[in-house]
């Protein structure tokens, strides 16, 4: 018949070093990504006369979403995903487009949006063979320590 698409990704028993330490580097990738998103706040702040700062939570939103569409829909990854040497795949292995970013940022934002969903969606990255959080599961996607 046909293949099951998650089949085109390394199999995490016999693959693993592209599943090793991938939570943890995710963990950190998402605390530098959340400096840089902090670094570009400022200027949008500084350009709307400190007006911004009346809407600090929505412009960090706002900001935060276009950068991490943008980065990955450009590399597959944010620029602290590039740092830690991981990348996102779809489920024929192949890099993000422009779409999939826009739906992983969009799973991501309603996922750290809702409390319960982060906490399982962590949980899932710790425990599940691929290391997936929700937003991964539902899009098929995964993160992967970069080929080399």
């Amino acid at each position: 018949m046909y293949s099951d698409p998650i089949d085109h990704l390394p199999d995490p028993v016999r693959q693993p070093g592209f599943y090793a330490d991938v939570p943890v580097k995710r963990g950190i990738a998402w605390v530098i990504d959340l400096v840089i998103i902090m670094v570009l706040v400022v200027p949008v702040v500084i350009l709307t006369a400190f007006i911004g700062m009346l809407f600090l939570p929505f412009l960090y939103l706002v900001v935060g979403f276009l950068y991490r569409w943008f980065t990955i829909a450009g590399g597959s990854a944010t620029w602290g995903m590039r740092m830690m040497a991981i990348e996102f795949r779809d489920s024929f292995g192949r890099r993000l487009d422009s779409q999939q970013a826009l739906l992983h940022t969009l799973g991501y934002t309603v996922s750290i949006s809702i409390v319960p969903v982060q906490i399982v969606s962590i949980i899932l990255m710790f425990t599940s063979e691929r290391g997936q959080g929700v937003t991964d599961m539902v899009l098929g996607t995964t993160a992967l320590n970069r080929r080399a």
